[in-house]
């Protein structure tokens, strides 16, 4: 089966949904294609643990003007503020400390502000990360920055496991990633780590929100369970090839899939070398995060803690009380550097997370979990995007025009990197350049 459109979308995640969307409103034909059999990509809606549950991004926040844009348009904008810690422990030297909030950001903040002190200077037009030449740290992981500090144990183990929720292993991401995120903040990672998990969607999460997305374009042809095979670009039109051998034809195309999948694509033509060098970075992982969050519910309602430990310390590097649940009892959002640390079954997964949470909180029962493995994912293959070093600055590459092929996705997004935000950026940004490509394209046929 043929058909024929201005668009081709491959990916239905946040971005590929964005430009799909945002064509179709200018009266172009799109067709979405999406690997799985739902849409969302790294966003994910479940029921499990007796409620509703993010089992992919799922925080925002009203300073990112895309998300907000959108939730304000579909009546979501009714934030679920995060619970208040009342005490906060830290993995530290081999020892674990106790204390208020105040205690503890006391012990971290010295550490925090060297790491990112000049990230104003280096990026101080975030949303143009060339501004100034960052040549001296492209190649510089976070743990060289980090080693630079010269920070005894206990400094370093605590500013480890402030930025634990975020990474996988300093040794394989870059520093430059980070340092940007920050810059996007005021140069405050206080700021950033706010805006990146802390206050989360209202109910019907981000699942509503893809419904409300897709329901404005009801023209636009979703085609699930249909990952795609090939892409070949004529110069003039592209032909998309699924698994299955469905072929669909189109102006442009818009590839908004996870980063370590795109090698998953056979490109006619190949795509340009420095394009092929960032997807080629470690065997076809420029995304090194192998990490994972997991859900547990905790029973009954318990203190409200935070928890931290350094990447690789425990199979839990950071932990919080996300909110009362179901039952009287409690749900506590566990994130783990490596998600290799967690079993796939349900019985050992339970006894692991319970054992790394009494490592802090001695008396505390671990009912069930929650989880989805990102990293096995044969549609993602990794987890949130952290660039390796040279990879945010290399990824400008990926999202130049590319003959009639364009990307999208929160892996090479320029502010939000990783994040909703960030794709749906990225997607709006694509969209805005597949549009004003075509148009220019029917301007010089018309003049032929």
């Amino acid at each position: 089966m043929t058909g024929q459109y201005d668009v081709a979308v491959v990916g239905a995640g946040m971005a590929g949904i964005v430009a799909a969307r945002d064509l179709s409103a200018l009266g172009l034909s799109v067709v979405l294609f999406e690997a799985r059999d739902r849409v969302g990509g790294r966003t994910y809606t479940e029921t499990a643990l007796g409620g509703a549950l993010e089992l992919g991004g799922g925080y925002v926040h009203w300073t990112q003007p895309h998300i907000w844009t959108e939730l304000q348009r579909h009546q979501m904008a009714e934030l679920q503020p995060p619970v208040p810690s009342e005490k906060i422990y830290w993995l530290a030297d081999g020892a674990v400390n106790a204390g208020a909030e105040s205690a503890w950001l006391e012990d971290v903040k010295p550490a925090i502000g060297r790491l990112f002190a000049d990230a104003r200077q280096r990026f101080p037009i975030p949303y143009e990360p060339h501004v100034v030449d960052n040549g001296d740290i492209e190649a510089q992981t976070l743990e060289e920055r980090i080693d630079a500090l010269c920070l005894s144990r206990h400094e370093r183990d605590t500013l480890e496991g402030a930025l634990s929720g975020m990474i996988h292993s300093c040794g394989v991401h870059g520093a430059v990633q980070l340092l940007h995120g920050a810059a996007t903040s005021f140069g405050d990672y206080g700021a950033l780590l706010e805006t990146a998990g802390a206050w989360s969607l209202p109910p019907g999460g981000t699942k509503k929100l893809i419904d409300s997305i897709l329901a404005e374009c009801p023209s636009v042809h979703v085609h699930r369970s249909s990952p795609v095979q090939s892409i070949s670009d004529d110069g003039s039109r592209v032909t998309i090839t699924t698994r299955v051998g469905r072929l669909v034809i189109a102006r442009a195309a818009i590839v908004a899939v996870p980063i370590n999948t795109i090698r998953d694509i056979d490109f006619t033509p190949e795509l340009p070398r420095p394009v092929q060098a960032i997807l080629d970075q470690s065997g076809g992982t420029p995304n090194p995060l192998k990490a994972c969050k997991v859900w547990a519910r905790v029973r009954g309602q318990i203190e409200p803690f935070s928890a931290f430990a350094p990447p690789g310390s425990l199979p839990i590097s950071a932990a919080r009380v996300e909110k009362p649940w179901h039952g009287g009892d409690t749900l506590v959002l566990c994130m783990c550097a490596d998600a290799a640390a967690i079993p796939a079954t349900s019985g050992p997964r339970r006894e692991v997370v319970e054992t790394a949470l009494r490592k802090f909180v001695p008396d505390i029962e671990v009912v069930d979990t929650a989880i989805h493995d990102w990293v096995n994912d044969e549609f993602s293959k990794g987890a949130w995007m952290m660039h390796r070093p040279g990879g945010f600055t290399g990824a400008s590459e990926i999202r130049k025009r590319h003959g009639q092929v364009h990307f999208a996705g929160s892996d090479i997004a320029v502010v939000g990197t990783g994040a909703i935000e960030g794709a749906m950026d990225s997607g709006a940004a694509a969209a805005r350049s597949v549009a004003a490509a075509l148009a220019k394209d029917k301007l010089c046929e018309s003049k032929i």
